[in-house]
């Protein structure tokens, strides 16, 4: 068997999911149940596997999916991190933007900082708001401060300074310093080069919180994937893009959705290729579920979001992530009503269905219901115990005060409403109709839950791809390398207006970020006309905090600016102002190679497969003959009728009745309602 090119794992609370694509465009997957408490474990196992059954053989490329730095900000189990800020912005963390999240709560609790007030450290320096030296670095005072700061045992430190954005000479000083002392730095200039002080410096504590966990874990990951044949590792970034494992151990705060990215990335392509350009992506793993919205073909990238009350300043595909999952945990709150997740089984002990567990969740749900039967097998391999799931439902439905049934049916309405509202978040408040758009439904838990999802938000189509259980880890051999940059404008001279001075300034930065783009990219082994480069430009009315990212071209005059702004800002926020005076904020430059691998094969039977037979399972508290088919035995072209459950080894697809289903010539499952 030829060498394979690439391997994409993905490490999920609950399962490990492998793709490996070969040279000749064959697909194989593999499915392990993780191991949270040494993430490396399942991986290196897999790949173990996968060269004894001869589908894996040296040398490949290898991307990861990770979850590490998500764990350690959403556990809080980093470095031990100290910040050096501007004197006088000691407490910069502590203020924050003191919003309310709850509005209505009568007694709102703010999320508390990731380090505390006694790890933040002041320095005499200054820059003024145009980017200015006013004052520079003492360096005798730099040394004291960080030898303090390694004598109280500091691991890491974040270096956050008052307009580093505009001239980081004073922060390129302390960390220059800093390479004499045992110490990870992280400066803001390098991490988030913007403006909005709190989300900067938050965001530079965040790395450097996480950067030496993520070190830690990626150099010893590579050293033991190196000897199982990996000739390159990269890593999955937020935005969709990979870059160097070393990188990513420089800047792990990239990384944070790291996992679900690589969905998104596959979701785009696949979408693309069975001729669906708007789609809802849904996701539902074993411990989460992760939504997006793509549009004409894109996800939007944002540059701010939250994790567990910690404002992160990095460029990002706009996935909504909420606490459910094929592994949330049912349970009756103070007041007795029903609540599942966030809590979840994860792989250790995992559902009660698997063996071990002992508390009853979703996917237990779905067993007691029968829409996962004892005939689909787990990863291939792994069989359920229904017995079980009765026994352990019994007492919890007692507990609750139902029947066994009408329990189960309760975990699964609750688990899909929460799942609902995740998808009119992305969809429904941002002015988006969900009828509009196909659901795109992945993940090992996917299946059973797309098409009353569907129903919910009034989607008439889903989609399912070959697939689905190990879609994100497909994501990650598609991905290709990304880079984003971003430079502040002064706001001396930002005006969009029509003198020739604002476009030099403008052309100024562009050739700035592209030299740094041209160097990065040279580093990936990408020639100039392997990648492209692709430019935003931040604008806003004077006054306004906050901006809208537009793209633009060399030849880009300030009156086509104006124009597009208005535009914009008129189908964003319902209005716009020809007369307001319209300032620029900040250039962005996008670069992404420009090869795309999408050249695999699905290979579908010539003959339409038959049903190998059927089971009961409750629709609505009405129990109905189910039929069951193999995916892998589905014909290009062949037309499934409801009921029917659709088994392979890394997922379960449920047809419910008022919905057929299709296999086009990709392999995907196009479901309709009827």
């Amino acid at each position: 068997m030829k060498p394979l090119q690439t391997v994409g794992i993905d490490v999920g609370g609950t399962f490990s999911d492998f793709v490996f694509h070969d040279s000749d465009g064959n697909i194989s997957i593999l499915k392990r149940l993780s191991t949270p408490a040494a993430p490396s474990q399942s991986m290196l196992a897999g790949l173990q596997e996968a060269k004894q059954a001869e589908v894996l053989a040296s040398p490949f490329l290898l991307t990861h999916g990770t979850t590490v730095a998500t764990n350690a900000l959403l556990e809080r189990k980093g470095a031990k991190t100290a910040l050096i800020t501007t004197k006088g912005f000691r407490d910069v963390l502590e203020i924050g933007r003191q919003n309310r999240d709850t509005l209505y709560a009568f007694h709102p609790q703010r999320a508390l900082p990731l380090i505390p007030r006694t790890a933040c450290f002041e320095i005499a320096e200054r820059v003024d708001w145009l980017g200015n030296v006013l004052l520079s670095i003492n360096e005798e005072e730099a040394i004291r401060l960080l030898q303090e700061i390694e004598t109280l045992g500091y691991d890491s430190v974040a270096v956050c300074f008052i307009f580093g954005y505009l001239n980081p000479i004073n922060e390129r000083i302390i960390g220059k310093i800093a390479k004499n002392f045992a110490l990870n730095i992280s400066l803001s200039s390098d991490i988030a080069p913007e403006p909005r002080e709190f989300e900067r410096t938050a965001t530079t504590v965040a790395n450097a919180f996480v950067a030496p966990v993520m070190s830690r874990y990626l150099e010893s990951l590579a050293v033991d994937a190196a000897k199982e044949g990996a000739s390159h590792f990269r890593i999955m970034q937020s935005n969709g893009g990979t870059l160097r494992a070393k990188e990513a151990t420089e800047q792990a705060i990239k990384t944070v959705l790291s996992g679900p990215a690589g969905g998104v990335v596959a979701s785009i392509i696949v979408g693309k290729q069975a001729g669906f350009g708007d789609i809802l992506t849904f996701d539902m793993g074993g411990t989460s579920t992760d939504v997006a919205l793509i549009r004409k073909g894109k996800c939007p990238v944002v540059t701010t979001s939250t994790l567990n009350g910690i404002p992160i300043r990095t460029p990002q595909l706009d996935i909504h992530t909420v606490g459910a999952g094929g592994g949330s945990l049912a349970r009756l709150d103070r007041g007795g009503g029903l609540r599942v997740g966030p809590e979840s089984a994860g792989a250790v002990p995992g559902p009660v269905a698997y063996g071990v567990g002992e508390r009853l969740c979703v996917t237990d749900a779905n067993v007691l219901l029968g829409r996962l039967p004892s005939e689909i097998r787990l990863g291939g391999t792994m069989c359920l115990d229904s017995e079980r799931v009765r026994e352990y439902g019994g007492r919890f439905a007692q507990e609750c005060g139902l029947s066994l049934f009408a329990m189960a049916q309760g975990i699964l309405e609750v688990a899909n409403s929460t799942m609902a509202r995740a998808l009119r978040h992305i969809s429904v408040e941002r002015g988006h109709d969900p009828a509009q758009f196909a659901l795109l439904s992945f993940g090992g838990a996917g299946g059973l839950h797309a098409c009353d999802l569907a129903d919910a938000l009034g989607i008439r189509t889903v989609l399912v791809p070959r697939y689905p259980g190990a879609f994100s880890a497909l994501g990650l051999v598609l991905a290709n390398v990304r880079r984003d940059y971003a430079q502040a404008i002064p706001p001396t001279g930002s005006l969009v207006q029509a003198d020739e001075s604002f476009r030099e300034r403008l052309q100024t930065i562009v050739q700035s970020l592209l030299q740094m783009a041209e160097t990065d990219m040279e580093r990936e082994g990408l020639g100039r006309d392997e990648w492209v480069a692709e430019f935003l430009l931040d604008l806003r009315y004077v006054g306004q905090s906050f901006a809208l990212s537009l793209s633009f071209a060399s030849a880009f005059f300030w009156s086509e600016a104006l124009i597009a702004f208005h535009k914009a800002h008129l189908d964003r926020y319902g209005y716009a102002n020809a007369a307001e005076p319209v300032e620029a904020v900040a250039v962005r430059l996008i670069a992404a190679g420009t090869e795309v691998n999408t050249d695999w094969r699905i290979v579908l039977p010539e003959q339409e497969g038959h049903s190998f037979g059927a089971v009961e399972v409750c629709f609505a508290g009405t129990w109905q003959a189910t039929a069951l088919y193999h995916r892998e035995e589905i014909a290009a072209g062949q037309t499934l009728h409801a009921p029917a459950i659709i088994l392979q080894s890394d997922s379960t697809t449920l047809i419910p009745p008022s919905w057929q289903g299709a296999c086009d010539d990709f392999g995907n499952l196009i479901l309709s309602r009827v």
